[in-house]
């Protein structure tokens, strides 16, 4: 039955919540593909120009050439300035420190954080400036050889597009979070070739609700950025695997067994990432130093790091990105057990420092450094210990990619698809679900928070951690309407009502014979007896509400209340026509909503 609602007073602000104003409109799913496929076009596009950014600022600082060619799977050659390499983090850090405090200073640190804190606590806004800004920022501290990764930036500025998008076309908050959301999971798509990965990342770490109004414009976009990335720089997955055919046997149980341990190990691993890199931030922060002289300090402890490692190696290893290395790792080109864990060590260390001292980059890639580094070194370990158990180094070294990306992140899906994405190896599957999963449920085990949520909780802006549990959202009002309500008169002198009911506990809905006029609840009403004896019920009552079905569920009530403006819901039952006394079942006000959320949640 289609709601009947009174006549109502002046019109209700559109729906979408604080922020939006009164002149916030909702499109139609069909238009928001639509933006959703411009947005993807956008992020396509961005994520092209990032990556040329970074190959040309790369070019220029090692090298002093202009050059936009640069492989990053592929070590590059010594640069051309020798021990001053260990300057190039330094000046590149500050260049950086500028740009972030004079035009924005959210494009500081690894981005995602500041994307979350904008979904939830900014009604999904992120500024436009933000975009530009950290697109020479984070190309910078890359390309100047931050340990830093690209996808962080390209979530935030894929992110600041699709939110100024918005924030334009003046959506309500839901559709505008939609768009930002599909924004970052173009951005990352594009980025490492990945469409699932960025669909998973989107719904799993950014989405506060997963829907087919949410979820279907994040698969346009993300579809739409991979394609016109694949256009412009071709269809090859983000690392190089030589999958050399189907296994011998379907599952070999070794490598499930040191599969598990290696969860176990990169649950811990990912555990002190995350709590080293708060520390690091903080020890910046409460230093109470100049901006300037923090990033010299920990740029130039990032320069030595990867000096030390070219003159022990003849690579850089830890600065930059550091695909090259990653690549070699899965490709049987490092078997030192030593050199694997030193260089875990070192990229970890690196990272906090950037990222601690005002670094622009993201996390992601840095976590699959680390976990190819300490992932081959287990390989490698449970090689000798079992030689006859046929375990495969590289495939250690990739599934431990997977285990360091889930445990930081808290986001299974994202992690376990993405690496799939990134290598193409599907032998790989089993044993890499098995290690995400034992690694996220050790790291939670040690910390609730993740790499992207543990800033926002120590200062106070803490992200749900369960942000799907909307199950009461399905429930019929009639399971979650109050029934203690009696039905009088609008006519009826208050006088008259007070002797028939029980003020604590019963409510009042008010009728003009034949129509649902209003409702009262007499703790929150303007009653005066002493001033207004003659008052009646009309005179006191509220037409803040609409009217339901008793088979309407609890998502349904919610949303019509909150497009009309109302505090209330009337539940009425199957009927002809305009509700009647008699059609009326059960009242749900606030205090409903609230129950149900608490028995969903704690019941």
């Amino acid at each position: 039955m289609s709601a009947v609602a009174p006549a109502a007073p002046s019109p209700a602000p559109a729906a979408g919540g604080e922020g939006d104003g009164p002149a916030a409109r909702e499109v139609k799913l069909p238009v928001m593909l639509v933006l959703a496929l411009i947005v993807g076009i956008v992020a396509g596009f961005g994520a092209v120009f990032f990556k040329y950014l970074i190959a040309f600022i790369t070019n220029l600082a090692f090298y002093g050439v202009i050059s936009f060619e640069y492989e990053p799977l592929q070590y590059g050659p010594p640069s051309v300035w020798g021990p001053g390499i260990i300057l190039v983090p330094v000046i590149g850090g500050l260049v950086v420190v500028w740009l972030v405090r004079n035009f924005a200073p959210e494009a500081k640190g690894h981005g995602v954080p500041e994307v979350m804190f904008a979904i939830y606590h900014q009604s999904g806004n992120v500024r436009g400036v933000v975009a530009l800004v950290k697109s020479f920022a984070s190309a910078i501290s890359i390309g100047t050889g931050a340990s830093v990764g690209r996808e962080g930036p390209i979530i935030q500025i894929g992110s600041s597009f699709g939110s100024t998008f918005g924030r334009m076309l003046n959506l309500v908050r839901p559709q505008k979070i939609t768009l930002l959301s599909a924004g970052a999971g173009a951005g990352i798509a594009a980025t490492f070739n990945a469409p699932l990965g960025g669909v998973l990342f989107a719904s799993e770490v950014l989405l506060p609700e997963v829907s087919a109004r949410t979820f279907l414009p994040v698969v346009v976009a993300t579809a739409t950025s991979t394609y016109i990335y694949r256009l412009v720089m071709g269809i090859e997955s983000a690392f190089v695997v030589s999958l050399g055919g189907l296994p011998s046997q379907a599952v070999n149980g070794w490598e499930l067994v040191l599969a598990a341990v290696l969860g176990v190990v990169m649950g811990v691993a990912a555990w002190v990432f995350v709590r080293l890199l708060a520390w690091s931030e903080d020890v910046f922060e409460e230093s109470n130093l100049n901006p300037y002289v923090q990033n010299v300090i920990g740029m130039l402890m990032v320069g030595c790091a990867g000096y030390a490692f070219y003159l022990g190696t003849g690579h850089y290893h830890v600065l930059s990105v550091g695909y090259s290395t990653i690549q070699d790792i899965i490709s049987g080109g490092i078997l030192s057990v030593g050199l694997l864990l030193l260089l875990f060590a070192g990229k970890l260390f690196a990272t906090c420092l950037s990222l601690g001292s005002g670094a622009s980059g993201g996390v992601f890639s840095p976590s699959l450094f680390m976990g190819a580094t300490l992932g081959g070194a287990i390989g490698l370990l449970g090689n000798m210990v079992i030689p006859e158990s046929g375990l495969s180094i590289e495939t250690f070294a990739i599934i431990g990619m997977g285990a360091m990306v889930g445990g930081a992140t808290s986001a299974a899906m994202t992690a376990i698809v993405m690496i799939f994405e990134m290598t193409r190896d599907y032998q790989i599957i089993l044993p890499l679900v098995i290690a995400v999963a034992i690694a996220i449920g050790v790291r939670r085990s040690l910390s609730i928070a993740d790499i992207y949520t543990i800033k926002l909780r120590s200062r106070g802006r803490a992200i749900p951690t369960d942000r799907t549990t909307n199950m009461y959202l399905v429930q019929q009002a009639s399971e979650v309407m109050a029934t203690n309500f009696t039905v009088l008169p609008q006519d009826m002198r208050v006088t008259e009502a007070l002797r028939r009911i029980d003020v604590a506990q019963t409510r009042v809905i008010i009728t003009d014979g034949v129509r649902i006029t209003g409702f009262v609840r007499f703790g929150t009403i303007p009653y005066q007896p002493d001033r207004f004896a003659n008052q009646t019920l009309a005179d006191i009552g509220s037409t803040d509400f609409v009217i339901v079905t008793a088979r309407d569920n609890l998502n349904t009530v919610i949303t019509r209340m909150n497009r009309r403006g109302r505090s209330t819901a009337i539940v009425v039952g199957p009927a002809r026509g305009i509700p009647r006394s008699d059609d009326i079942r059960g009242i749900i006000a606030r205090e409903e909503v609230a129950n149900a959320v608490v028995r969903n949640h704690y019941g």
